[in-house]
């Protein structure tokens, strides 16, 4: 596998391990069925419990059945996930990063007592709402409500392109508190058999086929005041979970694009043309060279970013950068890799086709591409581009 300037060389013993039963597991269990997988719209859910029992869901997280691994060794998980394929990387992601992590961090003892250990073991599926139909990039302009009522509250809203909806057995929905003043942003457990609650499929994607991807729909749901997550108020909750799922993105995105170099490697070497192996020929060679050293570029970023979390320094316009970067990069090479393959290329039984389509997913989920350029541009002259 790349690894140009051997970062993997200063993995220690757990992040080795991580990394290899990954690997293993996406070669064992993702590769053979992927594409077939993608070219039908559906996820592998046999999968989930799977991924449970290898510690996939959230294993940076410290107590609860996780085991607090290292920032490089979950971001390696991400990277050998999202190398298999962006769906499989997603489900996990959202699972831990997006609600584990939250319930983590601003949950009550009996919430993280609940859900937790369920989640991490992949008995139980989680979703998380933030995106509304109307807002995308502004999510501090939802429209959906929670109105106290007696001990609890009643929502009403709803949310869309949620990937795991449709199949998950809670949701963490976002929405503005109506009885308090200034209608604050909370989190609410919702589980998804409770009357009022509809998590229909998003068909027809030509992209991140190989993920299930759905609504939330909110129509009078009561849910009691122990579903509130009581340690965090405004757009702080849902920004920070984006933040750590934004840091697997960057990881995720140096998978994709590694296999995607790895498969148009072999490919130049084993296709003849004129005699001999289409690699010999100084065009194919530039374009390995500078998919490279392009993937090499993303991975120093990826490592770097690790660091910086794991000492506490970590900030979002940090990652902002490396999302940006690294799912562009990973745009731009699937598509050379793709090209290398010729009219193989346009079918699934290759991967670079299918990731450059799912790229143009992750370019956009989670922050634009866009909106990224955006905070960094902000951070860098200290005028804001947008209110």
């Amino acid at each position: 596998m790349l690894d140009f300037v051997t970062l993997e060389a200063d993995l220690d013993e757990e992040e080795r391990l991580i990394r290899d039963t990954a690997r293993e597991f996406v070669a064992d269990r993702v590769k053979p069925d992927i594409g077939e997988h993608f070219e039908n719209g559906t996820f592998p859910t046999d999968l989930i419990p799977l991924m449970g029992k290898l510690g996939f869901y959230a294993p940076n997280l410290e107590g609860y059945g996780s085991p607090n691994v290292s920032e490089t060794a979950y971001g390696l998980l991400m990277q050998e996930l999202e190398a298999g394929d962006s769906g499989l990387r997603s489900m996990a992601s959202v699972q831990g990063a997006l609600v584990m992590y939250p319930i983590h961090a601003y949950g009550s003892e009996a919430q993280k007592e609940e859900w937790l250990p369920k989640l991490g073991e992949g008995e139980a599926v989680g979703c998380f709402g933030l995106t509304e139909p109307e807002h995308g990039s502004d999510p501090a302009s939802m429209e959906t409500t929670a109105e106290a009522d007696g001990d609890g509250y009643v929502l009403n809203g709803s949310k869309t392109w949620i990937t795991n909806s449709p199949i998950a057995d809670v949701a963490l929905v976002w929405a503005r508190d109506t009885s308090s003043k200034d209608a604050p942003v909370r989190g609410f457990l919702v589980e998804t058999d409770r009357d009022g609650v509809t998590t229909n499929k998003l068909e027809e994607k030509l992209s991140m086929r190989a993920s299930i991807t759905g609504e939330i729909g909110l129509n009078n749901v009561s849910v009691p005041e122990s579903n509130v997550l009581p340690d965090v108020s405004g757009m702080k909750g849902p920004l920070s979970c984006l933040t750590q799922a934004r840091y697997g993105i960057a990881w995720g995105a140096v998978g994709a694009a590694r296999d995607c170099f790895e498969t148009a490697r072999a490919y130049a070497l084993e296709r003849e043309q004129f005699g001999g192996p289409i690699a010999r020929f100084q065009l194919q060679q530039e374009k390995l060279a500078e998919m490279a050293t392009q993937i090499t570029l993303a991975q120093l970023l990826a490592y770097r970013l690790a660091t910086l979390k794991e000492r506490g320094d970590l900030r979002p316009q940090h990652v902002s950068m490396a999302k940006r970067n690294n799912v562009r990069m990973a745009r731009e090479q699937s598509r050379v890799a793709r090209e290398m393959l010729g009219g193989n290329g346009i079918t699934t039984d290759y991967s670079p086709m299918r990731h450059l389509a799912n790229m143009e997913t992750v370019y956009t989920y989670e922050g634009t591409h866009d909106i990224h350029t955006l905070v960094l541009g902000d951070e860098l002259t200290g005028i804001q581009a947008y209110e």
